[in-house]
């Protein structure tokens, strides 16, 4: 007889986890006997640990990404929070590359810092999907509410008008870093090419110190754009949990960046200094390398951080479930993104020829026509054209920029949908 829909999911939990056992007990012995050679450098023993964690990791977040997957009944909400958990996989595997070949580390980076600016706008799309699901007239019960005052240390500025001015402008506080972050890549890239970047030096003269007061200035903007937002919807996003989300994001991607300033300055002060370098060629290849090797030990830990986090349990409806290669393809629509860029480029675009914008102007909340961001109006045109004609049908793949979307929450997603899997791991 064969097995149900519901039978087979049950199998994958202890699939898994003999998996990841007969993984453990394949990988542990063999990097204990190489760490034990005497030949074997600090160097080499720093990869082989590192590689131990690496493949403790993975799996891990795997599994979450597998079950996001299986039980793919909300797509607004989680195909951003299955590309905020490729980020633990991504940093990991980056981070030992770049240890094992620390001449191709610059190179190899890249794709993590780029990545970085892109979970940062994942987690952004994250929480407007859950508000624009849960309360279509958002923009209107802004409206109404108690001013938000800005937070220190911007405090004395004043406030954004309440409503589509204060949405649209911490999204776009949140957009500014996903442009920056890449393009100073770039730049580090073409100075390392050029021998003029000076990796971890404070010198004026090196282009790294001017990148990372760039990068610093324009991350701490997007952190607080994200916590603005959180003050101004508070109550409304209680249902998800945002602060152990928002700490999850921010800890993963503030401590690798000040861990990396933290490490040229001890560089500066000469506590790693080039009479100590052991298998590295320069200080600088140490420095690169030691940040590589916390961050393969701390994505561990965020891993398990994300396990609790980002559960999959508040979207189990196996009624409502279709197939996991149609969730699979449905992964790699990135038809919202470009709608999203295309939309704030639009808007910039609008406000730098003079044409004014409702969204740039601190114009009454009132006198708005409500046309934009997470507006009625336009929430109602997607409930119409892209609502899935029964339960059955949701997120289910339609081909690629046709994924199918709801614009409800599945049933009983509340607080209580967390309070009920937060013991039950």
């Amino acid at each position: 007889m064969p097995c149900s829909c519901s039978e087979w999911r049950r199998w994958i939990r202890p699939v898994v986890l003999m998996l990841y056992l007969l993984l453990l007990l394949l990988v542990l012995p063999l990097c204990v006997w190489e760490l034990l050679k005497d030949k074997v450098g600090t160097h080499s023993k720093a990869w082989f640990i590192a590689g131990v964690f690496v493949f403790l990791t993975i799996p891990i977040s795997l599994w979450d990404i597998l079950q996001h997957m299986v039980h793919y009944t909300q797509p607004e909400l989680q195909r951003p929070i299955i590309r905020i958990l490729w980020m633990v996989p991504i940093y990991s595997l980056d981070s030992w590359l770049a240890l094992r070949y620390p001449s191709l580390a610059i190179y190899v980076d890249t794709c993590r810092e780029c990545y970085e600016a892109y979970v940062i706008y994942n987690f952004l799309v994250f929480l407007l999907n859950f508000l624009s699901n849960q309360y279509p007239s958002l923009v209107l019960m802004m409206e109404v509410q108690q001013q938000q005052r800005h937070l220190p240390p911007l405090c004395c500025c004043p406030p954004w008008p309440m409503g589509e001015v204060l949405l649209f402008r911490c999204k776009l506080g949140v957009l500014q870093y996903t442009v920056v972050r890449p393009v100073t890549t770039v730049i580090a890239l073409v100075c390392q090419l050029c021998g003029v970047y000076g990796e971890a030096s404070f010198s004026f003269r090196s282009a790294w110190l001017y990148l990372v007061i760039v990068n610093n200035v324009s991350q701490l903007f997007s952190m607080y754009c994200l916590l603005l937002l959180y003050a101004a919807l508070r109550e409304q996003l209680h249902a998800i949990r945002p602060v152990g989300k928002f700490l999850c994001v921010k800890l993963v991607v503030f401590v690798s960046f000040w861990q990396s300033v933290l490490i040229a300055f001890l560089v500066k002060v000469g506590v790693v200094s080039d009479k100590h370098t052991w298998d590295w060629d320069s200080v600088q290849a140490v420095a690169t390398g030691l940040q590589d090797f916390i961050i393969c030990i701390e994505m561990f830990v965020a891993a398990i951080a994300h396990h609790y986090t980002f559960t999959y349990k508040p979207y189990v409806q196996e009624a409502e479930e279709g197939s996991c290669f149609d969730s699979f393809l449905a992964m790699w629509d990135f038809s919202d993104i470009r709608a999203d860029v295309t939309e704030q480029v639009r808007h910039v675009g609008r406000t730098l020829i003079g044409r004014t914008n409702k969204y740039f102007t601190a114009a009454p909340p009132e006198h708005s026509e409500h046309s934009g961001l997470l507006s009625a109006a336009s929430l109602d045109a997607v409930a119409t054209t892209s609502a899935p004609a029964s339960p059955s049908a949701r997120g289910r793949y339609q081909g690629l920029g046709h994924t199918l979307h709801s614009n409800s929450a599945p049933g009983g997603f509340t607080a209580a949908s967390w309070d009920d899997h937060d013991d039950v791991q």
